[in-house]
């Protein structure tokens, strides 16, 4: 399932991102060496639900995450959390 496709990544909950991370072996300072204009404050807002990220930004950490799990976990992430 491409969850990016069908718009489920602007909807991920601010738990769910940072299950995506966790999951994906990411710190959020990490999070700045490999998704170029995104500091580790947005990664912590976004995680906090005290700020929105752009749909291109989501993506691309989306893509990152995604890059170190398998289907699976992130479908029980995404759909439980």
């Amino acid at each position: 399932m491409d969850y990016q496709n069908e718009g489920t990544v602007g909807e991920l909950s601010p738990l769910a991102w940072r299950l995506l991370r966790v999951a994906a072996g990411y710190e959020q300072r990490t999070i700045e060496r490999e998704v170029d204009d995104l500091l580790q404050a947005h990664v912590s807002m976004l995680e906090s639900g005290t700020r929105a990220l752009s749909a291109s930004r989501k993506n691309a950490l989306f893509e990152l995450y995604a890059a170190e799990l398998d289907p699976d976990q992130i479908r029980a992430i995404v759909e439980h959390f």
